[in-house]
């Protein structure tokens, strides 16, 4: 197997500047998935590891060798596209056999690893069959099949389920993250879905106009996010933003319709920073909704209720703005109420409202 590496990645096109200095590395084993909204980098990223694109600055390192100048094939990757890209007039074993019948691998071994590989993947009962003749996950694995008969050092995947229906993207997403566990080989993982990213990455990197904001473990990210972006784009519903000013003398929060004390852990930061503002996130599954007032709770006016089975969203106007709260489903209040919010203080993130970034805790 072989760790990737980048550094200094720099690619425009034209104007437009793709990459803007990307450096990071993509531990031998694990799979990393790089999130982020359409545009921000990910994709040119892969293609550049893939040596489909290359680099304008900046170095792709495979193992400890420098492969800026290494074409794709000989690069010991293998891809897995959006689009399935198979043969149609080839059968199932056919497709799967093709690049190692690029090789000139012997047919003896070439029938014992697609043998091996369609095993692994349920595909043992289709190898005769035609794609037309599969339905979409049977597509999508005889896919992955041709990427893993060649037993690469890393495999690259662009967003590979996303022509895939909800039901089954759950389903292949798992079977995704055991088969990467049970080969043990290197992945890098493309997706613009924040839930797909969050249960499928070892490490997590979120992009955005082509640089990383944020990268690590994804509780990690999820809990402790670096700025407003990225508390906003990993969970889902998204966290809840509300500018107040600040009262560093009694250390609280003031919003348009409420006040609150400032989380302790805050307190030093907000007085010695002297700021007049923040941002306040609180994500939706932390908010708690009653009918009733109590002492710390803050007046809120349901907005639209929107029953999802197991639990109800509501979206409510606090503060001068809308919020999202999760609730169980026996709690309906009705369009136009008022209900009264309460959080616990660890759960309320402060962001700078210059810079949008996380303000450091005492």
């Amino acid at each position: 197997m072989a760790g990737v590496r980048v550094e200094g990645l720099l690619k425009r096109f034209g104007n437009v500047t793709a990459l803007d200095n990307v450096s990071l590395e993509f531990e031998d084993g694990k799979l990393t998935v790089l999130v982020g909204p359409s545009g921000c980098g990910k994709t040119t990223l892969l293609r550049i590891i893939a040596g489909l694109e290359d680099a304008t600055a900046g170095s792709v390192l495979i193992g400890d060798e420098v492969v800026n100048q290494v074409p794709p094939w000989d690069r010991n990757i293998a891809m897995v596209f959006q689009s399935y890209a198979l043969y149609p007039h080839m059968t199932v074993f056919d497709n799967i056999a093709f690049p190692l019948r690029a090789r000139k691998i012997s047919k003896a071994e070439v029938k014992q690893r697609v043998e091996q590989t369609a095993a692994l993947l349920g595909l043992s009962e289709l190898l005769q069959r035609k794609p037309r003749q599969l339905s979409g996950g049977q597509m999508q694995r005889v896919a992955l099949g041709r990427a893993i008969v060649r037993k690469p050092g890393v495999f690259l995947m662009d967003e590979p389920l996303s022509n895939l229906d909800a039901k089954l993207r759950v389903e292949m997403r798992a079977e995704l993250k055991r088969l990467q566990k049970d080969l043990g080989v290197t992945t890098i993982y493309v997706t613009h879905d924040q839930a797909e990213a969050m249960t499928m990455a070892d490490k997590l990197v979120v992009m955005r106009g082509g640089l990383i904001q944020q990268m690590g473990d994804p509780e990690e990210v999820y809990s402790h996010p670096r700025n407003t972006f990225v508390g906003g784009f990993i969970g889902s519903p998204a966290m809840n933003f509300i500018r107040c000013s600040v009262d560093c003398a009694e250390a609280s929060l003031h919003a348009p319709e409420f006040q609150c004390k400032a989380p302790s852990r805050f307190v030093q930061v907000l007085r010695e920073r002297g700021k007049d503002a923040v941002i306040v996130g609180v994500r939706p599954e932390d908010l708690k909704v009653a009918p009733v007032q109590t002492e710390g709770a803050v007046p809120a006016t349901v907005y639209i209720s929107e029953p999802m089975g197991k639990e109800m969203l509501l979206t409510v106007e606090v503060g001068g703005a809308l919020a999202k709260a999760i609730t169980p489903p026996n709690v309906r209040p009705q369009i136009g109420e008022t209900v009264w919010l309460t959080f616990e203080e660890e759960c309320v993130h402060l962001f700078d409202c210059d810079t949008e970034e996380a303000l450091p805790v005492a």
